[in-house]
């Protein structure tokens, strides 16, 4: 897919916008680069503003009409942050990446950009197949030109590599997790200790324990964190019985001054 794609900026004003598209696209894994009629383009800004995505500037082709510019793409998106009178397919970015990338099974496939002030005129959008918006928020829905490519192209990438991200990092956790068994232990060993400190009361027990019990279930917790976590039961133990018998200490002592 990352192929079939290319990447279409139509008359570009700024050359550092330009500059940061390359940026966008090599961070996502794109590179095919067209731009229609660009303001100010080779330019050392925008040179300056790829950073280490030089070679999609170099590799980029110039053409002065959006037509010249897909006139072999099978598939043609452009980006819309406005509503239409006449009411044309659109998606959001997310759902538009999921057509693009099965579109570019069979095709090249052209992502439009319209110009910074005022986007795609209404002449260029009816040369697409399908409109794309990112949902922004009301209160402010300009996007920069490189934010918008950054944003179609990392929801094509999350599309395309699907299948290949891992759904959890567990085969690279540090230590074991925590065996049901251990985990009963130490459910255990904390509604000793609650009741020990008198946060418990066992005669009225209520929901406590439960409700610790779903915190606790609702992370996975590890032999290494378990342990610390038994290890601040203890202690908190040794200083209840600490304080009881030095309290019973002086009880006896007062008692027997008493006498």
């Amino acid at each position: 897919m990352f192929e079939s794609v290319r990447i279409v900026l139509v008359e570009p004003s700024h050359p550092g916008n330009i500059g940061g598209v390359a940026r966008a696209m090599k961070n996502m894994g794109f590179s095919n680069l067209v731009l229609v009629k660009p303001k100010r383009f080779p330019d050392e800004e925008a040179v300056w503003r790829a950073a280490s995505a030089v070679d999609v500037l170099e590799r980029a082709v110039v053409v002065d009409r959006v037509e010249a510019a897909i006139a072999d793409c099978h598939f043609v998106v452009g980006t819309s942050a406005r509503e239409r009178r006449i009411p044309w397919p659109i998606l959001d970015s997310r759902r538009a990446a999921e057509q693009i990338a099965v579109q570019s099974q069979g095709g090249s496939v052209a992502l439009l950009f319209g110009r910074e002030d005022r986007g795609l005129t209404n002449e260029e959008l009816k040369l697409c197949d399908l409109h794309v918006n990112v949902p922004t928020d009301d209160a402010y829905r300009s996007l920069n030109l490189a934010m918008a490519v950054q944003i179609l192209c990392y929801e094509l990438r999350m599309t395309a590599l699907y299948d290949r991200l891992p759904e959890r990092s567990d085969e690279e956790w540090d230590a074991p997790f925590a065996t049901k068994e251990a985990m009963q232990r130490f459910y255990q060993h904390l509604e000793q200790t609650l009741i020990d400190i008198e946060f418990l009361d066992p005669a009225a027990p209520r929901q406590l324990m439960t409700r610790l019990q779903r915190l606790y279930n609702r992370m996975r917790i590890d032999e290494m964190e378990l342990n610390i976590l038994r290890g601040m039961l203890t202690e908190t133990q040794k200083v209840v019985f600490e304080r009881s018998a030095l309290r019973a200490q002086l009880l006896t002592q007062k008692g027997q001054a008493d006498e």
